[in-house]
């Protein structure tokens, strides 16, 4: 029986056991493609085949690693957020300052706030939302590459031109600073931000 060979090391000796091989070492020994099986422990878990392709020698190494992640773990949905909607010089993004609407998975299944910073990680992109809710100042980071954002709905624009599709949203001023950080010791501005989306809501 084709096995393989485990080595585990305790306090007295060097023992070996014998693993029975499955279906990811005949597949490694065909070079076949692992079929895609559901996560069990989480219903939004994205299962990644095995890809059939052999890595190039460069990528072993170590270079180009983070470009290889980039474009072969993120969807198409994460992707195309990433570098269109929230994209750095892409001239349809969403800037900083805009009034943005999330409908999620789990709760809280919707929150509305102002776009106050993008945080630029690659695969690890996310943006941060502030609203006023009861009186309280509430921040929530949401993670592009999440699988629990199901729609993110633009309901003002700050600065630019709407892209095609979108002529009814409302266009607000263009921030000059990247980070909206100062938003927190104004609680009055808030205020009025947190109205609009209600009215538009409604």
């Amino acid at each position: 029986m084709n096995g393989i060979r485990v080595c585990t090391r305790t306090s007295r000796s060097l023992t070996t056991r014998n693993i029975s091989t499955s279906l990811i070492c005949r597949a490694a020994a065909s070079e076949e493609t692992l079929p895609t099986k559901a996560y069990p422990f989480a219903s939004n878990a994205l299962v990644l085949p095995v890809p059939s392709d052999p890595r190039p020698k460069t990528l072993l190494k170590g270079k180009n690693l983070m470009e290889h992640l980039h474009k072969t773990t993120l969807s198409e949905n994460a992707r195309r957020m990433i570098e269109v909607d929230f994209s750095r010089r892409h001239p349809n993004r969403i800037r900083v300052g805009s009034v943005l609407t999330l409908t999620l998975e789990h709760p809280p299944h919707s929150f509305s706030g102002v776009l106050i910073a993008i945080k630029r990680k690659g695969a690890d992109t996310s943006i941060l939302l502030r609203n006023i809710v009861q009186r309280t100042g509430v921040e929530v980071q949401f993670f592009l590459n999440s699988p629990a954002i199901k729609n993110i709905k633009v309901l003002q624009r700050a600065g630019g031109t709407p892209p095609p599709g979108e002529e009814g949203v409302k266009l607000g001023k263009a921030m000059v600073r990247s980070k909206l950080y100062f938003l927190r010791d104004y609680p009055s501005r808030m205020s009025a931000i947190s109205a609009g989306i209600t009215k538009q809501k409604r």
